[in-house]
C-alpha cells in the first residue's frame, strides 16, 4: 500500500541525515534519523478549499551533477540533499530513495531554501578551492617553489583535504562556472557583500588563467607565440567527457591563435564538439599527427592518453621538443631524458 498523507503537523522541521554507513556518520546503527540543525517549521496547510492542494507533497532535490557522470552519480551519489515542505513529502522521498539508502547513501533532509543554498555553496566552495590553489601556483612560480609538494603537504590537514587542490588552467564545464556566478549573484542580492566579494575574487582568478598560462608558455619559449606552430593536447574542460563548454584548454588555444600562433588541437574524445565551438582552430584526431612540425606542445587537459605518450617516439616528429604541462600530469624527468624541454605549472624550471 502506498503512503497516505498524514494530518497537518506543527512539529518544527529539522535538517536530518538519514541512512549511510557508520563509517560515514557518527551513528551506532545504519538507517537512523539524526537531527543536525534546527530549521523553521514546515508550512501548515491552509484550511477550507485550499487544503487539498496544500497537502500535496512538495520536495526539491538539490541537483549537483558532474557531466558526464550523471547516471553514475544518480545511482551512487555521495549524498542526497532534499528540501521538503511537509513531513509527508519527506516520507515520499524516503520511499523513493529507499534502495540507495539501504546501500549506505546518506540522505540530508531540510527545507527548500536551505537545499538550494547547499547546492550552490558546494559548487562555489569547490570553485574557490580550485582558484585558491591556482593563485598559490602563481606564488610558487614567482618564488621557485613546487605547487605539487605544497598541495600534498596542506592536503594532510583534515580541515583542508587534498581533493580539489590540483593546480591547473582553471575550472570549466557547463555547471561549475555557471553555479559560481549564480551563487555570487545570490550573495549580492541577499546583501552578503563580503561573501560576494570573496566569490567574485575566485571568479577573477579563474578568468585570469588563460593569460597566466600564456605567460608560462612564452617564458618557456623565450619569445612571444606569434609565428609558432603550437599543438594543444586537450579540448574538453576535463578528462572523461566531450564537454567543451567554458573549456580552459580551448580558451588558451584561442588566445594563442589571436596572438599569432598556428594552433592544432588534439583530444581523444572532444574534437567534434570543439570544432563546432571553435572552427577557427585546426584539429587532429591522431596524437602523432597532432605534433608534426610543432614548435611547442601544451598539455591542457588531464587525459591518461597523454600520460601514456612516448616522448622518445614523438621527439623526431616535432620541430622543437618543447612541452608545457599545465596539469602536472607527466613524468617530466622521463621527458627531459628523452631530450625535451619541459615546464610544469607552479613548479621550478629545470634544465
Amino acid at each position: 500500500m502506498g503512503l497516505q498523507p498524514p494530518p497537518p503537523s506543527t512539529t518544527p522541521g529539522t535538517g536530518r541525515a538519514w541512512g549511510g554507513s557508520p563509517a560515514r556518520h557518527d551513528t551506532s546503527q545504519k538507517g537512523n534519523v539524526h537531527d543536525r540543525h534546527a530549521r523553521q517549521p514546515y508550512p501548515r496547510p491552509h484550511q477550507g478549499t485550499e487544503g487539498a492542494a496544500q497537502r500535496r507533497p512538495t520536495a526539491h532535490q538539490a541537483s549537483d551533477r558532474q557531466h558526464p557522470r550523471q547516471i553514475e552519480d544518480t545511482l551512487r551519489p555521495d549524498r542526497i540533499v532534499v528540501g521538503v515542505s511537509s513531513p509527508y513529502a519527506e516520507d515520499v522521498v524516503r520511499e523513493v530513495y529507499a534502495p540507495l539508502l539501504q546501500n549506505g547513501i546518506p540522505l540530508f533532509v531540510t527545507d527548500p531554501a536551505t537545499a538550494e543554498l547547499i547546492k550552490g555553496a558546494a559548487n562555489a566552495y569547490l570553485g574557490m578551492k580550485i582558484s585558491f590553489i591556482n593563485g598559490v601556483a602563481d606564488m610558487c612560480a614567482a618564488a621557485g617553489a613546487d605547487i605539487q609538494q605544497l598541495a600534498e603537504a596542506i592536503g594532510f590537514d583534515p580541515r583542508i583535504g587534498r581533493g580539489g587542490l590540483n593546480a591547473g588552467p582553471g575550472y570549466g564545464g557547463g555547471c561549475l562556472p555557471k553555479d559560481v556566478r549564480a551563487f555570487t549573484a545570490s550573495a549580492r542580492t541577499l546583501g552578503a557583500n563580503e561573501a560576494a566579494t570573496l566569490l567574485r575574487a575566485a571568479e577573477q582568478v579563474n578568468e585570469s588563467r588563460p593569460i597566466a598560462a600564456l605567460g608560462l608558455i612564452e617564458q618557456t619559449l623565450g619569445r612571444p607565440v606569434k609565428g609558432v606552430r603550437v599543438t594543444v593536447w586537450g579540448a574538453s574542460f576535463k578528462a572523461g567527457t566531450d564537454d567543451v563548454r567554458e573549456s580552459p584548454a580551448l580558451a588558451i588555444a584561442a588566445l594563442m591563435r589571436r596572438r599569432g600562433a598556428t594552433v592544432t588541437v588534439h583530444d581523444p574524445h572532444a574534437v567534434r564538439t570543439a570544432l563546432r565551438r571553435h572552427p577557427e582552430l585546426d584539429y587532429a584526431d591522431d596524437l602523432e599527427d597532432s605534433v608534426k612540425d610543432a614548435g611547442l606542445i601544451v598539455l591542457a587537459t588531464e587525459w591518461p592518453h597523454f600520460r601514456e605518450a612516448d616522448p622518445k617516439a614523438l621527439a623526431p616528429l616535432v620541430a622543437d621538443p618543447v612541452l608545457v604541462d599545465l596539469r602536472n600530469l607527466l613524468n617530466a624527468d622521463a621527458w627531459r631524458m628523452a631530450g625535451w624541454t619541459v615546464r610544469q605549472l607552479g613548479r621550478p624550471a629545470q634544465e
